[in-house]
């Protein structure tokens, strides 16, 4: 699949790359991509909540009331998870939530992640470029140039940019990211991927000679 080439200015250069087959137009496995989505969503969780149970409430552990005959729900201390203040039943721990993909699984669906987007049309080249400093008025010319403006946008970078990372901040629907941590779900998280041109190869580098 050949796709232009355009400049940060919108203009085409009158070169064009070929998107790899192997990674843009394989057989896509939904599958593939629920597991490794579910995965890398897993893996951010914290899993830090806590609640006190009954026996690491601080309290006296006299019973308050008689066992029965008071016609209420029997109970023992202040600890009681009937009482306000008492501990939780069965209430969160402290846990791991992280869960493992095979890698041949995971890169099957970062590819056909990819070739959804190739299918849709959702991929711009653009030619490898910086900024001089960071400026967000000079990003949004460049979403504006693209005609991307207003859409949730992805660039993927050959590697990690400061000034042009800076420079996209503060802008809510844009991502900055290496082409070295692309993901699958960052890959279908927005309405259109904008690749420089050198991150083609890290990908490529990352997809099929692993």
């Amino acid at each position: 699949m050949e796709v232009s080439v355009l400049n940060i200015k919108g203009e085409d250069t009158g070169r064009k790359v070929t998107l790899n087959d192997a990674i843009y137009g394989i057989e896509p496995n939904d599958h593939a991509i629920y597991l490794d989505v579910k995965l890398i969503l897993a893996n951010h969780r914290q899993g830090t909540a806590k609640s006190k149970e009954r026996s690491e409430i601080t309290g006296s552990t006299r019973k308050l009331i008689r066992q029965k005959g008071s016609g209420g729900a029997r109970r023992g201390d202040i600890k009681s998870p009937l009482l306000r203040g008492g501990g939780r039943v069965f209430g969160p721990k402290p846990r791991d939530y992280s869960q493992k993909l095979n890698k041949k699984e995971r890169i099957l669906a970062r590819k056909s992640a990819l070739t959804y987007k190739a299918r849709e049309n959702e991929i711009i080249v653009v030619e490898d470029f910086t900024l001089a400093e960071p400026k967000t008025k000079a990003f949004i010319e460049i979403l504006n140039n693209l005609k991307i403006d207003g859409k949730k946008s992805l660039f993927v970078m050959p590697a990690s940019d400061k000034t042009v990372y800076l420079s996209a901040r503060n802008l809510q629907k844009v991502r900055i990211m290496p082409a070295a941590l692309l993901n699958t779900y960052k890959v279908l998280d927005n309405d259109v991927m904008v690749i420089a041109e050198g991150a083609l190869s890290v990908i490529e580098g990352n997809l099929i000679k692993n």
